[in-house]
């Protein structure tokens, strides 16, 4: 008789980490999982136009970069960034009257990046961060990863309501603020100068960080631009300014950076040492290279007017295709404007039927660091044409019905 040995015992591995099993994923990329059939009109995405890149300027810029200096393209580069870019970046900031130094520039692989960076080198678990509300959903998942206590100001259509922050304040210590204050994703409302001055104020007189994220700030179809944040009395010393290529470039690209005082970005830099070492170094040249031999002021200002025609677009069509007693808003630029469906109406709840149009939207819930309002919801107008919008907008009717 044979023996037969013992099926070895088998453990379990060791569980995930508390925070990547409690951070949940992004109700925005499951739905574009499922706006990706090409029947579906996609009002749901942040997706810029990718008929409008400048493919030929960009393909120019890495055949001339792999031409001219391959060695220099394909090696590991420093962590703050490549030198030349950053030069660059620190001149579009200085021409629009924000005075920047090259050092005061570390590129990121992308302004998501530059965020959790942050969010890392400023926020202990347990720590208060205050957001707007609604919020960039992708910053609340920064926020929650690293273990903070988000906790939202309230405001109106003019963003922040500097009495309400002051009051957080006191009661919550928190770390810093996070806003987005031009053409606020999920919103697209615009926070105006006295509004920006008045939080800058808060800011400097109680002890705040305030980290604004300006990746929509050119795309402006009307009005003046508004200054940044960071250049207001009280916080010049307190400010991080995000910016990034994706919306105005290509988002491929991955080339975003952070405009912060010297220890803080210095602490960021280390942080990302630790995460990718630095941002790929031919994206960053190839990136110099196209700031150098082509007008990227011109491309922005023709992807802008596309983008207003089709927010016009959308604005047209609203009022028949969401029920009576809806309301909007009507941004002056980005990419996003807000819904509010009557009272009684759920925007989540809503949304199988509305699919089931082939046309998709994204709830307003998630975007809520607070109470969630179920009757709201966002529309992004810059990736279809008139006359898909059109008929999107039709769909969407049918589907609200």
């Amino acid at each position: 008789m044979t023996a037969t040995a013992p099926a070895p015992r088998t453990t379990p591995v060791p569980a995930l980490a508390a925070r990547a099993a409690s951070v949940g994923g992004s109700p925005v990329r499951d739905i574009l999982a499922v706006t990706s059939r090409p029947e579906v009109i996609n009002f749901a995405g942040g997706l810029p136009a990718p008929e409008l890149f400048d493919r030929d300027g960009v393909a120019a810029a890495y055949q001339a970069v792999l031409a001219e200096s391959p060695g220099q393209a394909l090696q590991y580069s420093t962590t703050e960034g490549e030198p030349a870019l950053r030069a660059l970046i620190a001149d579009r900031y200085a021409e629009r009257g924000l005075a920047t130094h090259p050092d005061d520039i570390l590129v990121t692989s992308g302004s998501q990046q530059a965020l959790s960076l942050i969010a890392t080198a400023l926020v202990e678990p347990g720590d208060t961060v205050l957001v707007e509300n609604p919020c960039y959903l992708a910053a609340l998942q920064v926020f929650a990863f690293v273990g903070a206590r988000v906790v939202a100001v309230p405001g109106d259509e003019h963003g922040i309501d500097p009495g309400a922050l002051e009051a957080l304040v006191a009661e919550h210590r928190p770390k810093l603020l996070y806003t987005v204050p031009t053409f606020q994703n999920p919103s697209g409302r615009t926070m105006p100068l006295e509004r920006r001055a008045a939080v800058a104020e808060v800011a400097g007189r109680c002890g705040l960080w305030i980290v604004e994220d300006d990746p929509y700030g050119e795309l402006r179809f009307e009005g003046d631009r508004v200054p940044w944040m960071a250049s207001r009395p009280g916080a010049e010393d307190r400010t991080a300014l995000l910016g990034s290529f994706s919306k105005v470039m290509a988002p491929g690209l991955r080339l975003g950076w952070l405009r912060a005082p010297a220890a803080l970005r210095r602490a960021c830099a280390i942080v990302k040492q630790a995460a990718d070492l630095h941002t790929p170094t031919i994206n960053q040249l190839a990136a110099a290279w196209y700031l150098t031999h082509r007008d990227l002021d011109a491309h922005v200002a023709r992807v802008a007017a596309v983008y207003g025609q089709r927010r016009d677009a959308m604005l047209e069509g609203l009022a028949d295709a969401l029920p009576a007693g809806s309301t909007w808003n009507r941004p002056e630029g980005g990419m996003f404007l807000w819904v509010r469906l009557p009272d009684g109406y759920d925007a989540t709840e809503r949304l199988r039927a509305v699919v089931a149009q082939n046309v998709a939207y994204v709830p307003g819930a998630p975007f809520c660091a607070g109470a969630p309002d179920p009757a709201t919801l966002r529309l992004c107008f810059v990736t279809q044409t008139p006359e898909e919008i059109a008929e999107g907008l039709r769909r969407l009717r049918l589907g609200l019905a």
